[in-house]
């Protein structure tokens, strides 16, 4: 790679971006394509939608702009998109309101606005994106503001569009002084949105209130020019450097607003409901920009218990963004934020990260008063896992069942740290799922906020999580033993369903080898459905489920494998587990294994590494561990 010739190029792109022309050049743009003059709440959502949308099976929306970095938080997102950002763009009065992301730590706020920042900066230089503005304008200004209000009316209807706001100050002197009130001979240019370059994008953070000074939202004198242009009220006597005034036409963040100042905050009631804010000696400054802010739920609860703030608060939309609450996502989360990480070359045992996502979920979870519906079923009907005794409209109403569910639990951060604690600590090249959940329960003493109740419950999930471990660990290691598992598994079901066939059509069944009439084999359907519990009363239902199944399918053109049912695939590996389970305990657990055994084990420690993705260090770590599994 040429990395200046790179530079170089990059240089030419953003070059080859720019437009520079009249006011009157940029009317006929505007002709042509009336998506330029959109608002900054339209522009929002247009990319976020340009990032393309995913229709789920269940109905709801997943957009792709989020999935790269947000995970498990599709509801929450969909609300925000469609709720918030719909709405605003087609002019309704939620784009009159801030956006104010409420929930609990680490639960994926801030990264949610760097998205739409960073997302920002790449949409405004596209073709869809272009934005274009008042050339020399230090709040990149809609150049269609310099129409006159009479005018206006007449101009809509012929370029259909909407033109809101007043031409600022700062302009209006410009358009009188610098162009003799020739509207259209003022100067128009392409604008690339940019934080680093606090062109439409800006960040406010609270500090001391002492010391904070609403110049940083609103913009200040400049002093030294008083002398220069004789009086304050004069627009070139000021500075229009504000996060407010920077932020327009595109987006602010205002971090940990309800820490503010409550002077700050009075400041946001003009902005939002009438489009403008007050800034020095002038008339209301026109604004069009979105403000987000996001807070914890505590500070949240505090600030609509203070009646002093029910104006502000009748202006504000509030979105809770709880954490994550599946265990796939949760995995998901861990390993993005640890190949950010310098141990990103660290290799992690498979199903380790899910351990601690399991322990994760289940802090998070709320006990359900549905009966039967314990901790570890929600956690699995969350994940998209099947579970006996459960449908959809189940999963529904435990979603339903607590509305604040996710807003409190342990956080992706705590669980990095403990990860990353165990990393360093062991010194080594490959970490296991004990070794997670050990650093995991080692930490509960350090972190602050884990009261004695809460430890002793989060030991509890500790010990589900490796109860849990303890399953897929020994289901790895007898998967690994099954030569050609796959085919054994298919013959085993093809035997399976001839017997389920012949059972529900109340015919016989042929022996391959004798060409003999038997009676469907009711032994061998018994021991494999009883693997997954399956009692005899329920039996016949289950075939002929099965059965209606295997119909549909064909009537589709598709075929049916024992990997289509989810409760057969499992009660097909159950079985051929339960018939492998000697031969594994066996082999995994003798400390001076013949030369049979050693082959053996030398054959599973290659197929776990080969299709399993285990390290040698790892592999034979699984074998020992689940050898005692079996001995205990």
């Amino acid at each position: 790679m040429d990395i200046l010739k790179r530079i170089s190029e990059h240089r030419a792109r953003e070059e080859n971006l720019m437009w520079r022309g009249t006011f009157a050049e940029y009317l006929e743009l505007v002709r042509k394509n009336p998506q330029i003059a959109q608002t900054a709440h339209s522009r929002v959502y247009n990319m976020i939608k340009s990032a393309g949308v995913e229709e789920n099976e269940d109905g709801t929306r997943s957009y792709q702009f989020f999935s790269r970095e947000i995970f498990g938080l599709d509801r929450s997102v969909e609300r925000l998109v469609e709720e918030y950002f719909h709405s605003a763009a087609r002019r309704l009065d939620v784009r009159k309101r801030i956006l104010l992301l409420m929930g609990p730590v680490s639960g994926g706020k801030s990264t949610l606005v760097t998205m739409l920042k960073r997302g920002l900066e790449e949409y405004s230089r596209t073709e869809a994106g272009a934005i274009y503005a008042l050339e020399g304008c230090p709040m990149q200004e809609e150049p269609l503001h310099l129409i006159p209000h009479e005018l206006r009316p007449e101009v809509e209807e012929e370029l259909g569009i909407k033109i809101e706001g007043e031409l600022t100050p700062y302009n209006r002197m410009r358009l009188e002084n610098e162009y003799g009130g020739c509207i259209e001979d003022f100067p128009v240019c392409r604008i690339l949105f940019s934080e680093a370059n606090r062109v439409g994008i800006g960040t406010f953070s609270p500090s001391d209130p002492k010391s904070q000074d609403i110049a940083d939202l609103t913009g200040s004198i400049d002093f030294s020019t008083i002398t220069k242009y004789g009086s304050e009220s004069d627009p070139r006597a000021y500075r229009f450097d504000g996060e407010l005034n920077k932020a327009n036409r595109g987006l602010m963040e205002f971090q940990e607003m309800l820490k503010c100042d409550e002077k700050f905050l009075w400041h946001l009631l003009s902005l939002t409901q009438e489009g403008n804010f007050k800034a020095g000696r002038f008339a209301l400054i026109s604004a069009d920009e979105l403000i987000v802010a996001h807070t914890n739920e505590s500070e949240y609860k505090a600030f609509i218990a203070n009646k002093k703030n029910e104006a502000l608060q009748s202006r504000i939309i509030v979105m809770p963004m709880p954490y994550n609450l599946r265990v796939s996502d949760e995995e998901k989360i861990y390993s993005k934020l640890i190949k950010q990480s310098d141990l990103g070359h660290v290799h992690i045992a498979p199903h380790a990260l899910r351990s601690a996502a399991i322990f994760s979920i289940l802090t998070r979870l709320k006990e359900s008063k549905k009966q039967g519906a314990d901790l570890l079923k929600k956690m699995r009907l969350y994940d998209g896992e099947s579970v006996e005794g459960f449908k959809g409209a189940d999963l529904e109403e435990l979603r339903n069942e607590h509305a604040d569910e996710g807003m409190a639990g342990i956080d992706p951060r705590y669980v990095i740290n403990r990860i990353s604690s165990a990393l360093i600590r062991r010194d080594t090249e490959c970490i296991n799922a004990l070794d997670i959940l050990r650093a995991l329960k080692e930490g509960f003493d350090q972190h602050p906020s884990i009261t004695k109740e809460q430890r002793e419950r989060y030991m509890n999930f500790i010990s589900s999580a490796r109860k849990e471990y303890d399953e897929l660990a020994k289901k790895e290691v007898q998967k690994a033993f099954v030569y050609s598992y796959e085919e054994s598994a298919k013959t085993l079901m093809d035997n399976y369903l001839d017997n389920v066939e012949a059972y529900c059509n109340m015919n016989k069944i042929r022996d391959p080898v004798t060409g003999e009439e038997m009676d469907p084999d009711e032994r061998l359907m018994r021991s494999i459905e009883e693997q997954i519990g399956i009692s005899e009363n329920a039996k016949r239902a289950f075939r002929e489920e099965i059965l209606i199944r295997i119909s549909a399918y064909a009537r589709k053109g598709k075929r049916f494998d024992y990997s289509t049912h989810d409760r057969l695939r499992e009660a097909i590996e159950k079985k051929l587990f339960a018939d492998l389970k000697d031969v594994v305990k066996i082999t995994t657990s003798n400390k001076t294994p013949d030369e049979h055994q050693l082959k053996k084990i030398n054959e599973v420690t290659k197929r776990l590494i080969e299709e399993h993705h285990y390290c040698p260090v790892c592999a034979n770590e699984l074998l020992r561990y689940v050898g005692s599994l079996l001995n205990r």
